[in-house]
C-alpha cells in the first residue's frame, strides 16, 4: 500500500510515515520545510531502516502536486501539511487561509483526477472553540475562536461536500488535542522554527536554558488552579491513530470523524510540576496575560476512536515529559 504523507517532516507528520515504514506501507512524503528541517528526514531513516521516497515543495503549488501524482499511484493520503499556531494565525488570517485551504482543495483535485479515493485530514480539537461542556464529543456544535480553528473548520466543510458530492471518496477527520512527547530514540521531536508557540517546546527552551522563564498566559480562568487545561496525547500514540484510522479507510469509503487524544485533561502548572518530577528540573514562569484566542478547558470524550477504530492512547503525562526532555538532550548533544 502506497500512502502520500503531506507535511511529512513535521513534528506529528514524521512520527506517523516512522509507524506506517515499520508497518511495512510505501510512504511518500512531501514537505516545504517551511516549519520542519531535513534532518529529520535523515533520522526517519536511521530509526526505521527504510528510506521512503522525499518531495520538497508545497502543496499549494498545483504542478508540483500533479508531478507527484503522475509520478505514484497513491492507496490513500495523510494531509498534515498547513499552517498551525494560534497566536501567529490571529495576526496573519489570509495567509492561514490561503495555505490552508489551498492545499486542501488541490489535493482533492488530484484525488478525483488520478483516482486515489482515500484520506485522512489532520483536523484540530479548534473546531469545538469553547464547549459549553465537557468531555467533548464529536457531535458537538462547531464553532472557533481564533483563524487557525476556522481553517481547520472550513476544510472539515470541504471534505464533507467532496465526499457527498461522490461517495466512492472515503474520508476521515482526525480531531486531535494536543500532542507532546518525542520518539523514544531521542532523534524525533517538536522542533518548531522561532519561539515556541506551544507549551511542551516552550518548557524544553527553559529547560535547557535558552530562555530565562515560561510565560504562562493567564491564571484567571475557570479552571482548578486557573490556568489553562488540555488533553494531552503522546506524538506516539497519535500517529498509531493515524493508522488505525488508514486501516479503516482502505476497508470502505466512509466519511466519518474521530477524537483522538487521552480523554483526560490537565493544566498548564500540572504540565510543569509533571516535567519537573519527570525530569528533575525546576522550571520558572511568570504569569502573563490571556493570550487572544485560548479557550479554558478542552479535553475529548475518545469513546468513538476506542469502538470504532479501536484506538486508545497508551503513554502517560509522565512519560510524555521525560520523552520531550530525552530528545532536547540529544538535540543539543547532536549540534
Amino acid at each position: 500500500m502506497k500512502i502520500l504523507v503531506t507535511g511529512g517532516l513535521g513534528f506529528i507528520g514524521s512520527h506517523t510515515v516512522v509507524e506506517l515504514l515499520n508497518q511495512n506501507y510505501e510512504v511518500i512524503l512531501v514537505d516545504n520545510l517551511y516549519n520542519s528541517k531535513l534532518e529529520v528526514y535523515e533520522n526517519i531513516k536511521t530509526i526505521t531502516k527504510k528510506v521512503p521516497i522525499f518531495y520538497q515543495g508545497d502543496v499549494c503549488d498545483p504542478d508540483f502536486l500533479e508531478m507527484i501524482f503522475e509520478r505514484h499511484k497513491m492507496d490513500a493520503i495523510i494531509h498534515f501539511a498547513g499552517y498551525k499556531a494560534v497566536g501567529e494565525s490571529v495576526k496573519k488570517p489570509l495567509e492561514y487561509y490561503e495555505n490552508n485551504l489551498v492545499s486542501t482543495i488541490n489535493l482533492c483535485k488530484m484525488m478525483k483526477k488520478y483516482g486515489c479515493k482515500n484520506l485522512v485530514f489532520s483536523s484540530s480539537a479548534t473546531v469545538y472553540g469553547s464547549p459549553k461542556e465537557l468531555p467533548i464529543i464529536e457531535d458537538f456544535p462547531l464553532q472557533t475562536t481564533n483563524p487557525y480553528g476556522t481553517t481547520k473548520l472550513v476544510n472539515e466543510w470541504i471534505l464533507k461536500d467532496f465526499h457527498h458530492s461522490d461517495p466512492s471518496f472515503g474520508i476521515i477527520l482526525l480531531r486531535y488535542f494536543n500532542p507532546i512527547g518525542a520518539h523514544e530514540s531521542g532523534l524525533l521531536g517538536e522542533d518548531p522554527n522561532g519561539i515556541p508557540n506551544n507549551l511542551m517546546p516552550y518548557i524544553l527552551k527553559v529547560a535547557d536554558g535558552s530562555l530565562p522563564k515560561l510565560n504562562i498566559f493567564g491564571n484567571d480562568y475557570p479552571t482548578r488552579d486557573g490556568t489553562g487545561v488540555r488533553d494531552y496525547i503522546h506524538v506516539v500514540d497519535l500517529a498509531k491513530g493515524h493508522l488505525k484510522a488508514i486501516e479503516k479507510i482502505l476497508k470502505e469509503p466512509i466519511f466519518d470523524v474521530y477524537n483522538l487524544g487521552t480523554g483526560k485533561g490537565y493544566s498548564v502548572l500540572e504540565v510543569v510540576k509533571a516535567f519537573e518530577e519527570a525530569n528533575q528540573i525546576k522550571i520558572p514562569y511568570e504569569i502573563k496575560e490571556r493570550r487572544e484566542g485560548d479557550v479554558a478547558e478542552c479535553y475529548a470524550d475518545v469513546s468513538h476512536a476506542f469502538e470504532d477504530l479501536h484506538f486508545q492512547a497508551e503513554k502517560d503525562l509522565k512519560q510524555m515529559c521525560k520523552d520531550a526532555y530525552r530528545y532536547n538532550q540529544r538535540k543539543k548533544e547532536r549540534k
